[in-house]
């Protein structure tokens, strides 16, 4: 138990925690006596609250406002205080997810100032090729077949049919060459060039939905999509980086402080 605890608060996740919390403390949180009748108020606090003013308005308030935020400060501590002395926090789900939000909202906090090396940008962008990839190209045709027709061209076509012959004109082309997705999409509707990247290569296959209604098509050549470099994508990549790395920091400091617990669980 000892080497647990010891482990624990070497964690520095942890200590950023502990830090918060005697924030926390200061403000009326959970370190508030119900049963004291007696309220501080000191320099630090008013210093705290008037510089949540500026960082809301822009400005440095006024001594008047500073009275005001004061007078607030009190409130807000007296009703706290006579909340917990009815009891109005047991078994209040509300009032446990706010303080669950603060918490998470601590930890979210300490990586906000960091900012990351074009190295660890990169690296993030090699690991998620995937998802900054540009659309692939694709060469396809397509035959419009309209409502209750696709079996019955798709089988003629795959006969040996003439494509060209076969289903309703439209506006847009029957043969299409390297077209990018967005292109795609813009021409059949949402949704179009993603169904046609998944069909198989050279085969008719269908009925594929678009804007207009079904369609038989064949896929002939799909191009991958290239990676654009970190510099063109730099902010999209850097805000990806932060929110899982967000969200790593808030799991390891929640395992961090759940190592420090004996849980114990009764199932009917």
């Amino acid at each position: 138990m000892i080497a647990r605890l010891t482990s624990l608060l070497r964690e520095p996740l942890v200590h950023f925690l502990l830090a918060g919390a005697v924030v926390f403390a200061l403000f009326g949180g959970a370190a508030s006596d119900p049963a004291d009748r007696s309220i501080t108020v000191d320099e630090p606090q008013i210093r705290v609250l008037a510089e949540q003013w500026e960082a809301t308005w822009q400005r440095e308030p006024t001594p008047t406002e500073v009275d005001g935020l004061i007078r607030d400060h009190i409130k807000d501590e007296i009703y706290y205080r006579e909340a917990l002395r009815l009891g109005l926090d047991e078994g209040d789900i509300i009032m446990r997810r706010r303080m669950r939000s603060k918490m998470e909202f601590l930890v979210a906090a300490q990586s906000e100032g960091e900012a990351p090396t074009e190295q660890v940008l990169q690296a993030w962008l090699d690991a998620h090729k995937a998802k900054y990839a540009t659309n692939p190209a694709i060469s396809f045709d397509q035959i419009f077949v309209g409502e209750g027709n696709a079996a019955r061209i798709l089988a003629s076509v795959k006969a040996g049919a003439n494509s060209s012959t076969l289903g309703s004109a439209l506006s847009v082309p029957k043969a299409l060459e390297q077209v990018r997705g967005e292109e795609i999409d813009r021409q059949f509707g949402e949704g179009f060039a993603k169904s046609l990247a998944q069909q198989p290569i050279g085969k008719w296959t269908g009925p594929v939905t678009s804007g207009f209604g079904a369609h038989i098509v064949r896929a002939r050549k799909v191009t991958s999509g290239s990676l654009p470099p970190l510099a063109g994508i730099r902010q999209a990549v850097e805000n990806d980086w932060r929110e899982a790395n967000r969200k790593a920091r808030e799991d390891k400091a929640y395992q961090a402080l759940l190592d420090g617990y004996t849980i114990r669980i009764a199932k009917p």
